[in-house]
Parts: C-alpha cells; sequence; structure tokens
C-alpha cells in the first residue's frame, strides 16, 4: 500500500462551505461521517482504500471544518442528502457511497432521491429506531441523552449516547490502551476536532437524525444495490438490531464488518478489506 496524502478542497453549499478531502485514484468513493465525526475518522480506511478508489471524505456542514453562515439549525438527513449529492457532482458521477451511523441515513437518503447519482451504497450500522418492532425503548433512551445534555452539558450526555450506540467509554483490556476518553481510536487532532462538534450535534442533530425514517420503497426501487454493513462485536446491541431490521425490509442479506459501531478507526485494513468486497463484487 502506498501511501496517500489527501488533497483538501473547499465547496460551497446553500448555507454552509464544505471542507473535503481527496486521495488515491479510481471510480469515486464517497465517505460519510456520522452524527459528529469528520473526515479524519476514515484516514485509515482511506489510505487503505486509495489504490482503488478515488476517496472522498468530508466534515459534514456545522461540523469541524465545515462552517454553517448563518447560526445553528435543527440537521435534517436530507440537506445532508443534497450536501453530499452536490458533492458527488463535483467529484464525478456515479459514486460509490459508504455511510456510518447517521451517516448511512445520509446515505440511505441520497439513494432514496437522487439514484442516478450512486452506483452502489453500502449503509453501516445505521440508527434506524422506527423500523424497530418497539422502537419505545431506543426513542426514551435517546430522549434521556437529550436532557441530560440540555441539564448538565456535554459531559453528563457523553456517557449516555455511548452505551446507546454499544460503545465503551473504558478501554477493555488489550486493545493497545486507547485512553477512556477516546472511545473511538482516533488520532489527538481528528478526536479534538470531533469533541468540539458534540454541542451541535446534541442540541441540533441527535433527535431529528436518529427520528429518520427511510424510505424503503424508494431504496428497493432505486435500481441502486444497498447493503447493510453490521460490527460483528454489536451482534444483540440494539445499533444491531436496527440494521438488521433495515436489510429484513430490503430483502438483502447483511454484511458483517470488522469490530463495533465505529470498527473502522482501530481496524483499518480489515474493514476496508470488506468494504471492497462488498463493492467489488456489487
Amino acid at each position: 500500500m502506498s501511501h496517500h496524502s489527501p488533497e483538501t478542497h473547499t465547496l460551497k453549499v446553500p448555507g454552509a462551505r464544505l471542507h473535503y478531502e481527496v486521495r488515491g485514484s479510481g471510480p469515486v468513493l464517497l465517505l460519510i461521517p456520522g452524527g459528529p465525526q469528520d473526515a479524519g475518522v476514515y484516514d485509515g480506511i482511506a489510505e487503505h482504500l486509495a489504490d482503488h478508489y478515488t476517496t472522498v471524505s468530508y466534515d459534514p456542514r456545522g461540523n469541524s471544518r465545515s462552517p454553517l453562515d448563518g447560526e445553528p439549525e435543527e440537521q435534517r438527513v436530507n440537506v445532508h442528502g443534497d450536501d453530499a449529492a452536490l458533492l458527488v457532482s463535483e467529484v464525478g458521477i456515479p459514486a460509490y457511497v459508504f455511510g456510518n451511523s447517521a451517516g448511512a441515513h445520509v446515505g440511505l437518503d441520497l439513494v432514496a432521491r437522487h439514484p442516478t447519482l450512486v452506483r452502489e451504497l453500502v449503509a453501516h450500522e445505521p440508527p434506524c429506531l422506527t423500523l424497530l418492532d418497539d422502537p419505545s425503548e431506543m426513542m426514551a433512551g435517546g430522549k434521556d441523552v437529550y436532557d441530560t445534555y440540555q441539564r448538565g452539558g456535554v459531559e453528563a450526555a457523553m456517557g449516555k449516547f455511548l452505551e446507546l450506540n454499544g460503545l465503551e467509554s473504558e478501554p477493555k483490556p488489550g486493545d493497545g490502551g486507547a485512553p477512556a476518553d477516546n472511545p473511538w481510536h482516533q488520532d489527538a487532532e481528528t478526536y479534538e476536532r470531533v469533541s468540539g462538534n458534540f454541542d451541535y450535534f446534541f442540541s441540533h442533530g441527535l433527535m431529528p437524525l436518529s427520528l429518520y425514517e427511510p424510505d424503503v420503497d424508494a431504496l428497493r426501487t432505486s435500481g441502486v444495490p444497498v447493503t447493510v454493513g453490521l460490527g460483528e462485536a454489536d451482534a444483540g446491541k440494539a445499533i444491531y438490531d436496527m440494521g438488521l431490521a433495515l436489510a429484513l425490509r430490503l430483502d438483502t442479506d447483511p454484511v458483517a464488518f470488522p469490530g463495533d459501531h465505529l470498527g473502522f478507526g482501530p481496524h483499518p485494513e480489515a474493514f476496508a478489506g470488506t468494504l471492497h468486497r462488498v463493492l467489488d463484487g456489487g
């Protein structure tokens, strides 16, 4: 694997300016971060994929280096979806698309409303709580995170948020001893940027992004292959069941990915290999 340092660019979109990073060559592969995350969380897999794809990762509007023009508003999946569509139109149509968590919701929205822009989508652990047989417990959990944030701020809400997504806030022995306050396995620079996004995420993103309901009919008739990725370490957790619920409705087999909800962080090579196999076979 050769080392690919990213070219950084900006794209003006309605109401914001997007920071995006391009590596490698080949067909375009858009990497959509979830919730509070930014382009940096994909550095590891982008490195491994850049020999096969032109990888494009970005900071979603309002996060990190993608400033909003005005005051923050409630985040809407379709606005993020339009941003992704503009980005794909800028870098190359049609694109392979990978999205994690709420970024998987953005990918699903992109396929449902702009199918001609997408060659294939891998939706990794979309938090489709509306598709659960009984979403009330997860909804109450999300509301509890939000209320805790309103009362006590980011620190108070973080533990509950991690638990809700099946993430550990303490490292387990033998996982390389990531610091206890960095369950994401991010480099220090990315971690610092992403930590700065949690106020915006908890106040304006958490509830609207998680209540998004994918348009299953539009996805099924889009002509775009959609694969649901599930973290093999997440079996039995709510986040896994949500992805499974979507795969069942799409009548497709989910694919096991290494690690947990953010498995691309600690397992970049194996994760990139799985993603490439899915796209290559699609």
